[in-house]
């Protein structure tokens, strides 16, 4: 059985595997096409690209946006974007530079509390521009503070908790303009992460469908059966193309594997020719 999985982060954002080693792990896991969407950067489609050829798979150039509406965190997810555009790389270098000044006020903030804990010892783990709170999750499981990545969020870093300190962002209309000005396809990612109390979820969905949007995130991995189907007739109800991801991270997200997720995603095949026909690259 081919696979399909169009949501996957490497080491160059919080993930823990290369891109040459999630290439690997896709191609044991029977997937033939996937696309690299790291948070704000896109440095390792290259990579992806060129281990993709050697072993038949396709890689489709992808990045995820966070933005925020109505005090909602929403990510966008572009495909099929042209990873050289010179002008997305400096709208993605903000974002960056963005949790660069939010990240030490974390570490500071963990420090008040008594743990052991340098900025540079968060982004010598990073390796990478993408510097975010899962990286600040590992070395806090390192330094055994916490036993996991959920643990790190749901005693320190999520919104609410003691080190936690509020992001930078665009609108999602802005970020969906940045995907489009790069020709690419916007799409919203695990709808059920949305939290937006002022609307329901098909109007927020109506009115970025207005500011752009191409699609909806319909297969994810901790999509419980009913959301498929409520997210899926969402996306056919305004015309909007559905695609799915694992969401795979690695180390911070152990129970999510490359292609099947939690071990019962199956992204239809079917999908990938619709989304080529609307970005024009069939």
């Amino acid at each position: 059985m081919s696979r399909l999985d169009l949501h996957l982060h490497t080491t160059h954002s919080d993930g823990s595997c290369t891109p040459t080693e999630i290439i690997g792990l896709a191609h044991q896991a029977g997937v033939t096409a996937l696309a690299i969407t790291d948070h704000d950067i896109m440095t390792g489609v290259t990579e992806a690209v060129a281990a993709g050829q050697e072993c038949g798979i396709e890689v489709i150039p992808g990045v995820e946006i966070s933005s925020t509406a109505g005090g909602a965190e929403l990510h966008i997810l572009g495909y099929f974007l042209d990873w050289e555009d010179f002008a997305l790389s400096e709208r993605l270098k903000t974002l960056r530079n963005a949790r660069h000044r939010r990240n030490p006020l974390i570490i500071e903030r963990l420090q008040i509390l008594g743990i052991d804990i340098t900025y540079d010892e968060v982004r010598a783990l990073a390796g990478s521009d993408s510097v975010g709170r899962p990286h600040i999750a590992r070395v806090l499981m390192d330094k055994r503070v916490v036993a996991s990545a959920k643990e790190a969020f749901d005693r320190f870093l999520a919104e609410g908790k003691p080190a936690y300190v509020p992001r930078e962002l665009p609108s999602p209309a802005e970020a969906i303009r940045w995907i489009k000005a790069a020709r690419g396809l916007a799409v919203l990612a695990h709808p059920t992460w949305v939290k937006v109390t002022e609307q329901p979820l098909i109007d927020l969905v109506r009115q970025l469908k207005a500011d752009g949007l191409d699609g909806v995130e319909v297969y994810y991995s901790t999509h419980a059966a009913r959301q498929t189907r409520e997210y899926l007739s969402l996306a056919q109800q305004l015309g909007l193309l559905v695609t799915g991801g694992s969401d795979f991270h690695g180390l911070t997200k152990p129970d999510i594997d490359v292609g099947i997720g939690k071990g019962t995603l199956h992204i239809p095949t079917s999908l990938l020719p619709k989304m080529k026909e609307a970005a024009g690259r069939l």
